[in-house]
Order: C-alpha cells, then sequence, then structure tokens
C-alpha cells in the first residue's frame, strides 16, 4: 500500500493552496481531485471578486479570514504574476430608504477592520458611474477582480515545484482510521485505490460532507445547496467599477450585482436559488426577473443583451430563512482526531481567504 505524508482531498482553490502551503514543509504531499480538470466547481464558478471584507459578523472567520486572505492574496498574484486589478466598488443605496441600511453597512465593515470605505453622495456617484441611479453610496478601494484560473494553476504550479503531486480523475469514498494513520480508498480512473496518509485535508467542497459522513461520529454539518446564477452582457460596458445594491433582506446573497471580467466584460449575477441536487444550468426565462433587478440601479438597461452566463452552488451551512453560517475549519481541536482537517461550507469569501485558510489549517496539522 502507498504511504505519504499529507493527503488532499480536492483540487480547488482551497486544496490547492494547503497543498502549496503544505509541501513548503517539505511534506510528500497528494493531491487527489476527482473531476478531469482543477477547480472544476466553486472554484471557476464565482464572481472573480477579491472581497474588501464589509459583510461578515465582527470576529467571525469569514471577517477575519478576508481581511488576511485578502492582502496575501494580491500579495501573492505580485508576486507569481497571476493577472488582478484594484479596481473599487461602489455599494448603492438605489432609494432614500436604503440609506440606513447603507450606513449600517459601513459601520460593520469598520468594526471588521476595513477602514478605508470611503462616503459618496449623490453628486459624486454620477461623476464616478454617470449611467448608475443611486441616492448614496460606499466606495470600497480595496475590492478588486483576480482571473481565477490563472491563480489556480499558480498554486498548483507552486505545490508541483515543492513536490507535491496532483492525479485527476480520482475521487476518495472512503476515510477510515488506521492505528496512527488513515486509509482513504477510492477509485482512480475507475480502479480501486487505497492509500495511507499520516494528515487529510479534507477540501472537498460540495462533496465534503459526504465524504466527512463515511467516519462513522464525527459530526458533520448539513450541506445545503444554494445555486447562483449569471447572465452576461453583450457590448462595451457602461461602469467601470464593481455595482453591488444594498443586500436583500432575509435572503442568501448580496444582491444581483454588476462585475466585470479582466477583459472588461460585464456580467450579473448571482442570484439565489436552492437546490436539492447539483445543477449548473442557467434557464433563459430568468432574463425577465435579472432585468427587473438590474434596472433598479442601471435605468438604461437593455434586456435584449442580457444572456444566460453560467452559474456556481454555494455550498451552505445554512438553510432558507436561517442566519448566515461562518466557516467551519474542524481541526483535531475540535474531533480529537489526529491529523484530519475539514473544510465545511467554504463558500463566498473563500477564494478571497483561501490562502488565509491555509495558513489556518497547517497551523492546526
Amino acid at each position: 500500500m502507498h504511504s505519504i505524508d499529507t493527503l488532499i482531498i480536492g483540487a480547488g482553490a482551497l486544496g490547492l493552496a494547503c497543498a502549496a502551503r503544505l509541501a513548503e514543509a517539505g511534506r510528500d504531499t497528494l493531491i487527489l481531485e476527482a473531476e478531469g480538470l482543477i477547480g472544476s466547481h466553486a472554484s471557476s464558478r464565482n464572481s472573480e471578486v477579491i472581497h474588501a471584507g464589509l459583510y461578515y459578523p465582527p470576529g467571525s472567520l469569514k471577517a477575519e479570514l478576508c481581511l488576511e486572505g485578502r492582502e496575501r492574496l494580491y500579495a501573492w498574484c505580485a508576486q507569481h504574476g497571476v493577472a488582478q486589478r484594484r479596481i473599487g466598488k461602489l455599494l448603492v443605496a438605489v432609494e432614500e430608504d436604503e440609506i440606513a441600511r447603507l450606513e449600517a453597512l459601513a459601520a460593520n465593515a469598520e468594526a471588521c477592520g476595513v477602514g478605508d470605505l470611503q462616503a459618496v453622495d449623490q453628486t459624486r456617484l454620477r461623476e464616478l458611474e454617470p449611467a448608475l441611479r443611486g441616492v448614496r453610496a460606499l466606495l470600497s478601494p480595496s475590492t478588486g477582480i483576480i482571473d481565477s484560473h490563472a491563480y489556480l494553476q499558480s498554486l498548483l504550479a507552486v505545490a508541483e515545484s515543492r513536490g507535491a503531486q496532483l492525479i485527476l480523475h480520482s475521487r476518495v469514498e472512503r476515510l477510515r482510521r488506521d492505528d496512527d494513520a488513515w486509509l482513504a480508498s477510492g477509485h482512480s480512473a475507475g480502479e480501486p485505490f487505497e492509500l495511507r496518509a499520516q494528515r487529510v485535508v479534507n477540501a472537498g467542497g460540495l462533496f465534503a460532507q459526504c465524504l466527512a459522513a463515511t467516519l462513522g461520529g464525527l459530526p458533520v454539518p448539513p450541506l445545503h445547496l444554494c445555486q447562483g446564477r449569471y447572465f452576461g452582457y453583450s457590448g462595451r460596458a457602461p461602469f467601470s467599477r464593481l455595482i453591488y445594491p444594498m443586500p436583500e433582506a432575509n435572503t442568501a446573497g448580496l444582491g444581483i450585482h454588476a462585475t466585470l471580467d479582466l477583459a472588461g466584460q460585464l456580467r450579473f449575477g448571482p442570484d439565489v436559488h436552492w437546490l436539492d441536487a447539483l445543477d449548473y444550468r442557467v434557464d433563459e426565462r430568468l432574463r425577465a426577473p435579472f432585468a427587473a433587478a438590474i434596472g433598479r440601479y442601471f435605468p438604461a438597461l437593455d434586456a435584449a443583451r442580457l444572456h444566460p452566463g453560467y452559474a456556481g452552488v454555494r455550498a451552505k451551512l445554512s438553510g432558507p430563512g436561517e442566519p448566515p453560517a461562518d466557516f467551519l475549519i474542524q481541526t483535531p481541536a475540535d474531533h480529537r482526531l489526529p491529523g484530519l482537517v475539514n473544510l465545511f461550507g467554504i463558500e463566498s469569501p473563500g477564494l478571497t481567504a483561501s490562502l488565509a485558510i491555509a495558513e489556518r489549517v497547517a497551523a492546526a496539522l
């Protein structure tokens, strides 16, 4: 039976960041990925935003790791040549009755340690973004955009340069403790395998709970699948920054916002749609509700220029109508099982926080 020091399960941003960090310590590191490409799920199906850390409860893991991860991520991009831009984000109160929520958001961001938000009045807002409708806004200069695919490739390149190995089409189906090590079994390219590892990082994303449940007796949180769909917008973008309306009350999302990619292409999303099973389809019939939501802050929207884009699925620990749950980094200090870290519910701002999360995992192991 093949034996290694560290097994990373999942080759999304979290798994690859953990692999790059743990391989740095000279550990024999293996990354197993069930799909045929790295980052096939949440890591490549998102807004590609480097978040500033505005929305999360002060003192939460999301708040702490977003701020730390943001700075680590900008530094990583500079060091490894990953394309990014600190494009900035406008958080907009479209109507007067939204100003109180905007002010509460500013207070929350300050409590989280975000000190660079700038108040923008209506006159200044029109100067910054003439196509935008709103009565007041906050400008977040620390918010940026990133080439997420290039970021994943850079993580893998660093991990491999430090001796880590990636094997695709390899699904770990069961974990069990065997004396002083872990036994991982499953199928690789259709063939059964079993290997022995001293340390295991379960970074399986949407599939992390299913794998953890095979241990039996381990506290495994519920998984709620929340789809977020995007529409592209043909032609020249009317905005030069990211545009976020006020978060919708009693929903799991931040509202259908406007984001730009590094090529300047505009897209809108994501929405919130709860699922019973994994689904990445985007229905053309969503154009009308998307246009209605976008038209509140972009009155000149031409709905005919909207076209179905792509969808991502958030791995949420809270369900419809429940308060948002924090990240869950389950370590030996929590479950008393040596050498095992489970990463549950790492939704947004997981991409931004990925390098900071890897540091927490390394400390725990």
